[in-house]
């Protein structure tokens, strides 16, 4: 499994959180293949990739 890719540490970055929402809105847009989203324990924007196989049925 692929480590979380971490693209805005947000301790260091100094956005407005309007630029940080519109950073969020182009991240999704140019990573289609991950789910970004803010990860608390690495205080991050992140993206995990997701998952190829989510039709499975038991």
């Amino acid at each position: 499994m692929e480590p979380d890719r971490v693209f805005i540490d947000i301790r260091t970055c100094e956005l407005t959180l309007s630029q940080m929402m519109g950073e969020i809105a182009r991240l999704q847009e140019e990573y289609p293949e991950y789910e970004i989203f803010m990860d608390g324990d690495e205080y991050a924007i992140v993206g995990r990739r997701r998952n190829q196989h989510q039709g499975v049925t038991a």
